[in-house]
């Protein structure tokens, strides 16, 4: 097609093909989204349009966001085609908020987008500038009337609303603010007071970041790009110093902390380390940080430098100064939990792992293996059964799994083994204790495995086994016997 012919992308609606989105030489000839694409060929023969992919659209803009987020923290998605920032307290970080807009216009013309862009007091206000003002770059001195002197569309009501609102002779904002608005609600409906509350800064709301906002956060912008990673470890050892500060003046310590790396060409670098407890101690995070970057798979990539880095807490707890405990139990603990982070740093959360107990009386679920990091997060732990004082555990520490099959002569049919075959070695019982009576649970699915009766049985030479009976006789046709575990 001709360089300079209008485009446009269509989408389906009820049955006819209609303009999605119009480029600009498209507008120019008169071609307005929602247009059929029959009417707008009739206009203008030489159109060219695709249909519109919305997901890679989607994925697109969520990509521009991430883009953003070297700006403000708070970006937020304005679907299909926006995007709004809370830039509130971060444009001094950039020169003014002048510079701030300029760094983001020529921020996101490197991915190719067509960008306009507005500053207002409100996300509704600066959306209405943006779209529809003829100048868009800094705050006007007088926003207020500005946005009187768009056209209703600016308020983002439906197509309907718009049509009736331009029937009635009501083309403006101005228009609609010099009305009561009780009439135009009784003729119009609440969303549109509401929008025309939201868009002139009467009324706030609050955007939906595409990430939790941090509790505490500290970064830093260099003047020149940095190439050498011995110089953003020292800036990084400087952010953990503030951010410890800060978490110190809450009473709180952090779980996650995320290290953000902007480069100068728009790409970003995202380092996350979690702890298993709450911590502020700035050393121990300097370590972990440290940790984490010596074990990333694939290193920082500098390219042409970093301009940015941001060290940020979205997740914090209470934490209060810890009691020493003389007989060392407090120490012992700090250093086990040292040692989970710092393994969890360097292989990865999910690859360092404890034993946590289940609330089941079934003896093959009453554990289970979690991140260890995800211990104290727990709600409702259950409790590990204790061993009467002086009494053999009820469970052995070695399992097998699957329980291994063996043969058993009973004196009864009901009793305890009086002699067993394991591996063709033959085991004579001395002492046996039991049974324990354990039944499926019923009201989980594949339960069926039928009644188990376990015994602790222990063999002329002193060796202690937990063995099971399988089925009840009367139950099953032919019950049979396992060995699940042996006791040390």
């Amino acid at each position: 097609m001709p360089s300079d012919a209008p485009f446009a992308l269509i989408e389906k609606v009820g049955g006819a093909l209609r303009l999605l989105a119009v480029d600009r030489k498209g507008r120019e000839e008169g071609l307005v989204p929602g247009l059929t694409l029959a009417d707008a060929r009739a206009r203008t023969p030489g159109l060219a349009a695709m249909p519109a992919d919305t997901r890679a659209d989607a994925e697109f803009l969520k990509a521009l966001a991430e883009a953003c987020d070297r700006f403000s923290p708070a970006v937020a998605l304005d679907p299909p085609d926006g995007l709004l920032l809370d830039v509130t307290g971060c444009a001094h970080l950039f020169g003014g908020e002048a510079a701030l807009q300029g760094e983001v216009m020529a921020h996101l013309r490197r991915f190719g987008a067509e960008v306009r862009i507005a500053l207002a007091g409100t996300p509704d206000g600066a959306r209405a500038l943006a779209r529809f003002a003829d100048r868009t770059l800094g705050q006007p001195e007088d926003e207020a009337a500005c946005l009187r002197q768009l056209p209703v569309a600016a308020l983002g009501v439906d197509a309907g609303t718009i049509q009736a609102l331009l029937r009635a002779g009501l083309r403006t904002i101005a228009d609609l603010d010099d009305r009561p608005s009780t009439i135009l609600a009784s003729r119009f409906g609440e969303t549109l007071i509401r929008s025309l509350g939201r868009t002139l800064g009467r009324e706030d709301r609050r955007i939906t970041t595409l990430r939790p906002l941090p509790a505490c956060r500290a970064e830093r912008r260099f003047a020149e790009p940095l190439m050498q990673r011995d110089g953003l470890e020292m800036v990084l050892d400087h952010l953990v110093v503030e951010v410890a500060r800060q978490l110190e003046a809450r009473g709180a310590g952090g779980r996650v902390f995320v290290a953000s790396f902007f480069r100068s060409d728009g790409a970003t670098r995202r380092v996350a380390v979690e702890t298993g407890r709450a911590i502020r101690d700035a050393g121990a995070l300097r370590r972990l940080c440290r940790e984490r970057l010596d074990a990333l798979a694939d290193p920082l990539d500098p390219g042409f430098g970093f301009d940015g880095l941001r060290l940020a807490v979205p997740v914090i707890e209470p934490l209060e100064m810890t009691q020493i405990d003389f007989g060392g139990g407090a120490a012992l603990d700090d250093a086990l939990g040292n040692l989970l982070d710092r393994l969890a740093a360097r292989f990865g959360r999910d690859r360092v792992q404890r034993f946590v107990p289940r609330d089941t009386h079934d003896p093959d679920r009453e554990a289970r293996r979690v991140p260890a990091l995800d211990v104290a997060r727990i709600s409702h732990p259950a409790r590990w059964p204790e061993a009467e004082p002086g009494e053999p555990p009820l469970r052995p520490i070695l399992w097998f799994d699957p329980p291994q099959p063996i043969d058993v002569m009973a004196e009864v049919p009901d009793g305890p083994p009086a002699r067993f075959r394991r591996r063709r070695v033959l085991h004579d019982v001395a002492l046996a204790e039991g049974p324990e009576r354990i039944a499926p649970e019923w009201w989980r699915q594949g339960s069926e495995r039928g009644t188990r009766d376990y015994y602790r049985v222990e063999d002329t030479e002193g060796r202690r086994f937990w063995v099971f009976r399988r089925g009840l006789y009367g139950e099953t046709e032919c019950p049979r016997w396992f060995l699940h575990g042996l006791f040390s």
